[in-house]
């Protein structure tokens, strides 16, 4: 039995090329997908709907272009969801910027970079094609350049071939 401290709240524990990924489930529907850094272990999956989110995770990380299809739990405002929609739109290997997003929906930058940070289902709404005009932007509520998340999000636009590939992904500090 994995005791490590933290990993009691997922229902599964994935592991991922940039660390892990915590999988919560409630009533029979992914609650929450979570960017874990690598020291957290592997997880078994504890329910049927963790171990179908598990293998969709994984079948992501080796196919970027891999289309996720899990029950989710009802989250987010109204706004948030139209934000959310509006991501799910964005072509794999393809990016927007919170500006072009905001004029679509008659909004502000700043309100939906909010809505990309109260994502609760990262991967599966793709909130990393999400930049700022003139550059990575942040990512997961964070805009620490050289921190976790936006490492994250450099390797999954990476993997998703909207980052060049002739840097190695742990260098790349801006986005081209």
């Amino acid at each position: 039995m994995n005791t490590q401290q933290g990993s009691e709240l997922f229902n599964a524990i994935v592991a991922a090329p940039f660390g892990a990924m915590g999988i919560r489930t409630e009533e029979g529907r992914l609650r929450e997908l979570v960017y874990l850094p690598p020291h957290y272990q592997e997880k078994a999956p504890q329910d049927a709907c963790a171990e179908q989110a598990a293998q969709q995770v994984l079948r992501y990380f080796d196919d970027a272009d891999f289309r996720f299809e899990l029950p989710l739990f009802e989250a987010g405002s109204d706004f948030q969801r139209r934000v959310w929609d509006t991501i799910c739109a964005i072509p794999r290997g393809s990016t927007r910027t919170y500006g072009q997003i905001a004029k679509l929906l008659e909004s502000h930058p700043r309100a939906v970079g909010q809505a990309c940070g109260a994502n609760w289902f990262p991967l599966v709404i793709p909130c990393h094609r999400v930049t700022a005009a003139g550059g990575l932007g942040g990512f997961a509520s964070s805009d620490d350049e050289h921190g976790f998340t936006l490492t994250v999000k450099r390797w999954l636009l990476r993997h998703e071939g909207a980052l060049p590939t002739d840097v190695p992904w742990q260098q790349q500090s801006i986005f081209p």
